[in-house]
Formats: C-alpha cells, sequence, structure tokens
C-alpha cells in the first residue's frame, strides 16, 4: 500500500513481542526493522513471525538512523530508559508510541511532550486499558449518570510476581487503576495519599529508584517543605529519618481524591497468590464492576439501592446486568488509534503524551506520600491535556 507507515519496534520482550504482532498485522503498517539487545531474541521473533529478509534485526539503536524511510518507532524498553530512547526518536523526526509510563519523572514527561508539539510529532503512550472494551463501555455508563450520586471507587490489583527489581509495586502495578478510575469520572485527583510495607528487598538489594523526588516536588506539592520529610535529597539518596523502611515496597495502600470529593482506593501487591484485578465504583443507585478475571462477565452493572421505612434501610431494585461489550483486543486498538493519529495528524484524545505525563505526575506525588508514611499529597498543577 502507498499510505503504509514504516516503523521499528524497540524491545522484544514479554510486551513488545504483542506490539510486534499488532503491527505486523496492521494493514497500514510496514514493520521494517526490530531492535532488541539480546541476539537470541531477535532469531526467535525471526522464526516465530517468519520475519521477511528485508527486517534489519539489530542490537543498536544507533542503526535504525540508516534505515530508509523510517518515521515510528514503538518503544517497549524498560522504564529507565524511555527518556533517552525518545528523546533521540523525536528529535530523530520519528512518531512514538511509548510502553506506560511515559518516563520516571514527570519533568521528563513535559519536556518530550513539548519537543513532540514542536517537531510536530505524534507521542502516544500504550495505556492499553483505556482501550479496553469494559473500560470504554464502564465510562459511558458511569458518565450517563446510571449509577446516581456517586459514593467512592475501589480495587485490587494482586499477584504472586513478577517482582521487579527497578521500581516498587505502586510504579509496576498502580498506574492502570488510576486511569481507569480518571477516564470513569473525567477528572484527575487533586489530592493522593499512599501507605507500603517492604518485605523483600529492602535497602540495598534494589537496582535504582524511580527518580528524586526533590527535583519535581515543587512542581505540584503544596505545603511544607520536603527537606527533612523524608524525602530524597538532592543526590536522589534516602534520607536517614524516613518513616517508611527502606527497599520497594511489596504492598501499597493508595487513595484518591477528587475534587468532589469522590475518593478511590487502591490495593497493590506482587506478593499475593489470590490473583485479582478488579475495580468498582458505588452510587446510590448500584455499582459497575470491571474484574478482568471474568472472561464470562467482564463488566457487571449492579442494581440496587435503599428504601427507608420508618428507622429502617430496606433493599430494594436488586438485580445484576452483565454488559455486553464490542470485540476486539485492547492492544490492537491501540495500535490503530496510534497509525490513525499519525495518519491524521491528531494526537489521541484518550492516551496522549500529555495524558501519560498526568499520570507520572500522579505517581510521583504518591510516592512523596509513600516516603512521608502516608501524609497527603496535594496536586495543584497537574498537566493539561
Amino acid at each position: 500500500m502507498t499510505n503504509q507507515i514504516k516503523i521499528a519496534v524497540i524491545g522484544v520482550g514479554r510486551w513488545g513481542v504483542h506490539l510486534l504482532r499488532n503491527f505486523l498485522a496492521h494493514p497500514q503498517v510496514d514493520v521494517v526493522a526490530v531492535v532488541d539487545p539480546h541476539p537470541e531474541r531477535l532469531a526467535a521473533i525471526k522464526q516465530q513471525f517468519n520475519l521477511d529478509e528485508n527486517v534489519v534485526l539489530t542490537t543498536q539503536w544507533e542503526d535504525l538512523k540508516k534505515v530508509p524511510g523510517l518515521t515510528v518507532v514503538a518503544i517497549a524498553t524498560p522504564a529507565t530508559t524511555h527518556y533517552a530512547l525518545i528523546k533521540d526518536a523525536l528529535q530523530q523526526g520519528y512518531h512514538v508510541l511509548a510502553e506506560k509510563p511515559l518516563t520516571l519523572d514527570p519533568a521528563e514527561c513535559r519536556e518530550l511532550c513539548q519537543l513532540a508539539e514542536q517537531h510536530h510529532l505524534i507521542l502516544m503512550v500504550d495505556h492499553t486499558y483505556l482501550f479496553h472494551p469494559a473500560v470504554e463501555q464502564g465510562q459511558t455508563v458511569v458518565q450517563a449518570g446510571k449509577l446516581g450520586d456517586l459514593r467512592y471507587g475501589y480495587a485490587t490489583r494482586t499477584h504472586l510476581g513478577p517482582v521487579r527489581q527497578d521500581v516498587d509495586a505502586l510504579w509496576d502495578l498502580a498506574i492502570h487503576d488510576i486511569a481507569i478510575f480518571n477516564a470513569w469520572l473525567g477528572q484527575i485527583p487533586v489530592k493522593v495519599q499512599a501507605t507500603g510495607t517492604v518485605w523483600l528487598q529492602g535497602a540495598g538489594e534494589h537496582t535504582s529508584t524511580p527518580f528524586s523526588t526533590r527535583g519535581c516536588a515543587n512542581n505540584y506539592v503544596q505545603g511544607k517543605s520536603l527537606s527533612n520529610q523524608g524525602s530524597r535529597g538532592a543526590e536522589g539518596k534516602k534520607d536517614t529519618n524516613s518513616p517508611l523502611p527502606q527497599g520497594l515496597a511489596d504492598l501499597v495502600w493508595l487513595t484518591l481524591t477528587y475534587a468532589d470529593g469522590f475518593q478511590a482506593y487502591i490495593h497493590l501487591c506482587w506478593l499475593n497468590p489470590d490473583k485479582q484485578r478488579r475495580l468498582g465504583i458505588v452510587g446510590s443507585l448500584g455499582s459497575l464492576i470491571f474484574d478482568e478475571m471474568s472472561r464470562s462477565s467482564p463488566l457487571t452493572l449492579l442494581h440496587g439501592e435503599f428504601e427507608q421505612q420508618s428507622n429502617h434501610f430496606i433493599p430494594v431494585n436488586q438485580k445484576q446486568v452483565v454488559l455486553e461489550l464490542e470485540p476486539g483486543e485492547p492492544l490492537g486498538r491501540v495500535c490503530s488509534c496510534f497509525v490513525d493519529s499519525i495518519l491524521n495528524n491528531t494526537p489521541s484524545e484518550v492516551s496522549s503524551g500529555w495524558v501519560g505525563t498526568q499520570l507520572v505526575e500522579i505517581l510521583a506525588a504518591l510516592t512523596l506520600s509513600l516516603e512521608q508514611g502516608g501524609q497527603p499529597v496535594f496536586l495543584n498543577n497537574c498537566s493539561q491535556v
């Protein structure tokens, strides 16, 4: 096809291989290169997908600059590498799809978004859940007022591994549920709190920490100076008086508070064999439940309310409705949206770089709260979409 875009996939690990699969199947995409530091992975995907001999397979990012006609890259590498790779890609004139999170530093995220705008390029983040049919349908239900007055939200995301060594359970898991709550509510939190527990990887047992909080704190935190609140110092080292045990938290509890007073509570843990992927919003007329582990009914509307009789509250109008969903793989929808954004020169409203930046700013604020033993952190200057 004459209007095919030429793309390179950077990183073909657990998630990158699925991006490659979807782009190979897309009629408007021509995969011209794959980059991965592990030669055995390149050999494996060449055989798995029967790649044409013309597809460049390389362990070196720099080799892409020699690929003729390349205009797009999809990056599925560790988050610690995102900033340098994305910045270089944008400076080379490539449109970019990046695995979440965009980076681990809000300031870096904003810089990349501004760079993309300056070069008139599409920067999109693969927040796959925002393209899940259940999440899209759930957003319609909530914003149509079918739950009545919204009371509160809750989510649980637990499993037994994998245990990350570069980020804690907060940075590994929370972004999904925060993104869903933001989408369903049509707003972002104004205040966040986090507490956590470390069991597996104490101080010195992991390779890196998400970011130096001192560098980004003043962008969105109201109140006290952080210099003596257990935050990281200018060198990125943890102060010895931190109320949270040093290390990577295995269990994290979050509270998100929105401008209208709505609160969402999130439970995250990567050493719990009880695997759950469940999120709900409770309203005066019922509850909406997204249970990813339920194949038969991932999105359920539970009707029910109270009728007051004297001093008693009697449950009435109770029924369960399993909502029908449109077919389609969420990641396939991400790839199609990215391609459409490039061809139409229009950033994605659902998962642009600015949406990804908002989520990183929220995670950064939650990290500050975690390091201060659960103290509330206010977000007053989150990036505008």
